[in-house]
């Protein structure tokens, strides 16, 4: 398969989570462009699973969409920590629960041709209470919800949150016996 050959990239704005960039690249017939983008270090995202096999969930307000979403905890990276431990400083901060048991079930690209995102989707076993100071930018209101409750609440789109929606789709084999 041929490829792009990037030029040049330059970062027009940066925050604490992500920055803005521009390539210059070559494309595959020779001709030059120009390809504007998004750039994280990527998010890690848990499914934290209670002793009763219900699933732990965070319904937050989301400034863009102006309105509430339900979600799985999630995060970006932080410089100097690995995609295992961002997945349990999220779920200890959304949720105040952390796990004995994290396994990676699967990654994928939230938003292909906008962002260069990477999201490791995490299944969380064995919790046990460990909260960390929540951010105060953030507000949760942490929910209970079986796998069936899940399915039926995407089926109405009260889920709606393509991350969640992604990360849902990873889960359900790991989960089946249960919905």
């Amino acid at each position: 398969m041929l490829h792009w050959k990037k030029i040049s990239s330059q970062t027009k704005f940066q925050n604490d989570h992500w920055s803005y960039c521009i390539d210059e690249f070559q494309g595959l017939n020779g001709e030059f462009g120009v390809y504007h983008y998004v750039h994280t270090a990527g998010s890690s995202m848990v499914i934290p699973v209670t002793v009763n096999k219900n699933i732990l969930m965070v319904k937050q307000y989301r400034y863009l969409n102006d309105r509430e979403s339900i979600e799985f905890p999630c995060g970006g990276m932080e410089e100097g920590i690995s995609y295992p431990e961002n997945a349990l400083k999220e779920l200890r901060e959304e949720t105040g629960f952390s796990a004995k048991s994290l396994l990676q079930i699967g990654e994928f690209a939230p938003y292909t041709g906008a962002a260069d995102e990477i999201s490791k989707v995490f299944l969380a076993k064995d919790l046990f209470h460990a909260p960390l100071p929540k951010d105060t930018t953030e507000e949760f209101e942490m929910l209970e919800k079986t796998p069936k409750e899940i399915e039926e609440m995407i089926n109405k789109n009260i889920i709606w949150d393509g991350l969640t929606l992604a990360a849902w789709s990873l889960a359900r084999r790991y989960l089946q016996n249960d919905l």
